[in-house]
């Protein structure tokens, strides 16, 4: 096992962690604050050629693979969850599934603006009632001739309300259950469809977070991606490198806080000398830095995984769990070290505090993960 990165990822980690701490950096509360999508922030990843990182450079993106792709989404983490986030569900489930199931002629119309960073993608999963059991959903695609017509509402979709284009899943086949369900690119602009509430949140907020109306949604039938019925095998393998990228960004969340602590107890002097020197603060910092080093070598022996074409079913879940737990609680003990002041928006921990909660609920919660690994596990 060879722990040390290539010179041709460190080289990206590297450029994206000086555009983030020169560009995001300095606005990180701002657009929090303001609930304000940054455009400006994604165009300028997309000059760097960032967004479509796992993307082949034939359609687009980088070329690069799912580690490089976990480094660049860490270091967006870092300084800030929402901005990161909304990278990952670009990235992740709005642009891979279009390479992974597409056709040639899906690729060039809808890939390539996603991968270049002309325009942003959404990923619509989730409805009102299903929560965790996603299969349950009651989103309906009926062919319609050379058509299909799509009819139903999707819940907290990420970019939904920027998106050049969403991948939608519907049921195409009541009875089949599993079986039964389809992917379709849906473009925002098609009659019938309408981002209904962008909801206000805990955290996250410069990232958008949707309800979707489908009314009545007529789309030719070369919006199908794949054939009928493979939505949900589809799922599954989005969501083994979603999955991934959520431990990234978890990775990146409890880096960032962890740096402000160790930071802040290093120059904060307390009874003549500065508190890192007292046991409690000094045992609380090394704790952060443990449970960061082991979410980030999770998430790397996943990415190693993946890009070496294994089932990373076990890993992907294993490093998400592992990684999203360690930032809300590397993020919450961020707050406690700096006190007061950790506990206003003049410093960042409050904010990768509640960022790193919804690392616990999106892309399976914390609960599934544990289903996901028992089964692995013969359990």
């Amino acid at each position: 096992m060879d722990f040390e990165l290539s010179a041709e990822h460190r080289m990206i980690r590297d450029s994206v962690r000086e555009f983030c701490e020169e560009e995001i950096a300095p606005i990180a509360q701002e657009v929090e604050n303001e609930h304000r999508f940054p455009a400006e922030v994604f165009e300028e990843l997309g000059e760097l050629d960032m967004m479509g990182v796992p993307i082949s450079e034939e359609y687009g993106g980088l070329g690069g693979d799912q580690l490089m792709y976990a480094l660049v989404t860490e270091e967006l983490g870092r300084v800030s969850g929402g901005i990161g986030l909304s990278y990952a569900a670009h990235v992740s489930l709005g642009s891979k599934p279009i390479e992974l199931f597409g056709t040639e002629e899906q690729k060039e119309r809808w890939l390539t603006p996603l991968a270049s960073g002309e325009a942003m993608a959404a990923w619509a999963l989730t409805e009102p009632g299903s929560g965790s059991d996603a299969s349950d959903m009651d989103t309906m695609a009926e062919k319609d001739g050379d058509e299909y017509v799509l009819n139903g509402t999707k819940q907290f979709i990420t970019n939904a309300s920027v998106a050049g284009s969403v991948l939608v899943k519907a049921v195409t086949d009541p009875g089949e259950g599993y079986d039964g369900i389809s992917t379709f690119i849906v473009d925002p602009e098609d009659d019938g469809f309408e981002v209904t509430t962008v909801w206000d949140k805990m955290g996250l907020n410069c990232s958008p977070t949707c309800e979707i109306s489908l009314d009545d949604v007529r789309i030719p039938e070369d919006r199908l991606l794949g054939e009928e019925g493979e939505g949900w095998k589809q799922t599954m393998k989005t969501l083994d490198g979603g999955r991934i990228s959520i431990a990234a960004l978890s990775t990146g969340l409890a880096q960032g806080a962890y740096e402000a602590a160790k930071q802040y107890s290093g120059e904060r002097e307390q009874f003549g000398q500065p508190i890192s020197k007292f046991d409690a603060i000094r045992d609380k910092v090394v704790d952060m830095y443990r449970k960061t080093e082991r979410a980030r070598l999770l998430t790397h022996k996943a990415a190693v995984r993946y890009d070496a074409g294994e089932s990373v079913t076990t890993e992907s879940a294993l490093a998400k769990l592992d990684a999203s737990e360690a930032a809300r609680e590397v993020a919450e003990d961020a707050v406690q070290v700096l006190g007061g002041y950790g506990y206003t928006e003049d410093f960042a921990p409050q904010r990768f505090y509640r960022d790193a909660k919804l690392m616990e609920i999106g892309e399976g919660t914390s609960e599934i993960q544990h289903l996901v690994l028992g089964r692995q596990l013969g359990l």
